[in-house]
């Protein structure tokens, strides 16, 4: 791997997921999204946008390519993820077919996409017991389709790490599927995960052990999995909400987030070419509702009146900094 920096990404809009729902709050103003990427972009450096379809059921696919063909005329199509929320059920027939079209329609504007979001988190797609063969199906799906359209889309899948809440032997369940045209079909695996966030207050050194356990722990799964070194890992969704620490009862301020944010980004930076880190992506560009004080209404670097916090000064100057 080369000593290439990394390819930065970021969710631009305002809703958040929650084990519960959806955290929500003013619409989204896409002129203001427009000019905050081109802020934090600069003239020259890469910032993808990562947006989200949640397939719920074949009936519901309409709204699906609504909501895709308005990320598209705002140019918010980059890295694509198509999952789905725990009370979905999934006919994996049409699950395919709507992952193929996605593909057919707007696969000449992905820089990627992947299928899942979270499938190894028991609250997540993780609670289905086809989950496993909706990721695999779903990957080989786009791959073919994407070749077929001679489109250069990175398919990949995603991830989180291992815990209490996520799927046991997960990862080992690849390999007794002993599918070739999966593992050729992969072009990265993405990773989500939020040091200092649902846990107890971390010291800032230990922010930078925790980035590194996490990422190793990875690595070391995926050759579990039977997936080789040679597939990058992106890190897909991060970040450090302001608002109310749900441990200690304080708040989080606007500075702790940028020191953390840098301290996080710096240290997969450092990290990205001994596990073959490709991309990091932020969560996210604004709060869902700055009036609200609860964490999943507090991720954004900007206030939900697109405000910035001192952290979109922070990662504008790591894009420049440490960006392709």
């Amino acid at each position: 791997m080369t000593s290439a920096g990394l390819t930065f990404g970021i969710y631009p809009l305002g809703v958040a997921g929650t084990p519960t729902g959806l955290a929500i709050g003013p619409e989204d103003d896409y002129g203001k999204i427009t000019e905050a990427l081109h802020q934090l972009r600069g003239d020259s450096k890469t910032l993808t946008p990562r947006t989200y379809l949640v397939y719920t059921r074949s009936d519901a696919e309409a709204g699906l390519f609504s909501f895709a063909d308005r990320l598209f005329h705002s140019g918010l199509l980059g890295d694509l993820v198509i999952g789905w929320i725990q009370t979905a059920d999934i006919v994996i027939d049409k699950w395919l077919g709507f992952i193929r079209e996605i593909v057919r329609k707007y696969g000449p504007y992905l820089s990627s996409l992947q299928i899942t979001n979270e499938p190894n988190l028991l609250f997540m797609e993780g609670s289905k017991s086809y989950t496993r063969q909706a990721l695999v199906q779903g990957v080989i799906a786009a791959k073919q389709q994407a070749r077929k359209c001679g489109y250069p889309i990175k398919i990949g899948f995603g991830s989180v790490p291992e815990s209490p809440a996520s799927v046991p032997h997960f990862w080992e369940g690849f390999v007794e599927l002993k599918d070739k045209a999966f593992v050729n079909s992969v072009d990265f695996v993405g990773h989500n995960f939020y040091v200092d966030v649902f846990e107890e207050p971390l010291e800032l050194t230990e922010i930078t052990a925790s980035v590194e356990r996490i990422l190793h722990n990875l690595r070391t799964n995926l050759a579990a999995a039977g997936i080789p070194d040679s597939v990058p890992i992106r890190v897909t969704e991060n970040g450090w909400p302001t608002g109310e620490n749900p441990f200690t009862r304080t708040e989080r301020t606007y500075d702790q987030q940028a020191v953390v944010l840098e301290t996080v980004i710096r240290t997969v930076y450092r990290l990205r070419e001994e596990f073959r880190i490709t991309h990091y992506e932020l969560f996210g560009l604004r709060g869902a509702d700055s009036s609200k004080p609860d964490l999943f209404h507090q991720f954004g670097i900007m206030r939900d009146d697109y405000s910035p916090k001192l952290a979109f000064s922070v990662v504008q100057r790591l894009i420049q900094e440490l960006g392709n």
